[in-house]
């Protein structure tokens, strides 16, 4: 169980219920006003969330942007119209995805809402590591950012690619020369393409087992050319 970041005071009453109810619906009017003001100052940011703290004394609203934002000006107007204390606090992509929640392209909710205790960087060398699409379309989030989940299996890929022969490296076999043109780490296949261009996909078991009786093979008629020593 995760503890909670702050102490409790007591258990909510109904009334205490009831209150954050209303803040929370207040919330939703803020930001829909924040981001009006946003718009009247044509300052280059994006409002995310709002939130009012317990006794009201003071606001927070989330946003993201590009570059640094002077929000001053934007400050002192919010400061007039809501009559509370203001801070802005400006966030990432994937915090923002992270306060905000919603669906993956795997139709669960995001990881990094539901259960991912700390967002490790993601990299392009993940993916290509796991031979998926390099298309950003296909491999980001809901934050535009690459996927948290590329690091779940990776390091399976790392160990599993250990145990595959290099994709371009070509290999003897029963057929002759043969180069490897892809493998699949979960069905344990190989690739091959022969000098006349003909493709053949082969277990990875099976494979070595041809290639250790071809070496076998290999050794036995050196040795039956191999002169007698005298």
């Amino acid at each position: 169980m995760i503890p909670p970041e702050k102490r409790v005071i007591r258990r909510a009453s109904p009334a205490d219920v009831l209150r954050s109810q209303q803040l929370r619906d207040e919330e939703d009017q803020v930001r829909r006003r924040t981001r009006e003001l946003v718009k009247t100052h044509k300052l280059k940011m994006k409002v995310s969330e709002a939130e009012w703290q317990w006794d009201r004394n003071k606001l927070t609203v989330f946003f993201t942007a590009d570059k640094r934002v002077d929000f001053r000006a934007l400050v002192r107007d919010m400061a007039r119209t809501f009559r509370t204390r203001i801070e802005l606090r400006q966030i990432g992509v994937r915090d923002e995805a992270r306060r905000l929640g919603g669906l993956g392209r795997c139709g669960r909710e995001l990881c990094c809402r539901m259960w991912l205790p700390e967002i490790q960087p993601v990299t392009l060398q993940l993916a290509k590591d796991q031979g998926l699409s390099l298309n950003p379309a296909q491999i980001s989030g809901a934050c535009g950012r690459l996927m948290n989940c590329l690091r779940y299996e990776h390091e399976l890929y790392v160990q599993g690619k250990k145990r595959f022969p290099r994709v371009g490296q070509t290999l003897e076999t029963s057929r002759g020369p043969e180069q490897v043109t892809d493998w699949n780490l979960l069905k344990e296949t190989v690739s091959l393409r022969d000098r006349s261009g003909q493709l053949r996909t082969v277990a990875l078991e099976e494979l070595k087992q041809e290639s250790k009786a071809l070496r076998g093979r290999r050794g036995e008629e050196r040795r039956r050319d191999s002169p007698p020593i005298a």
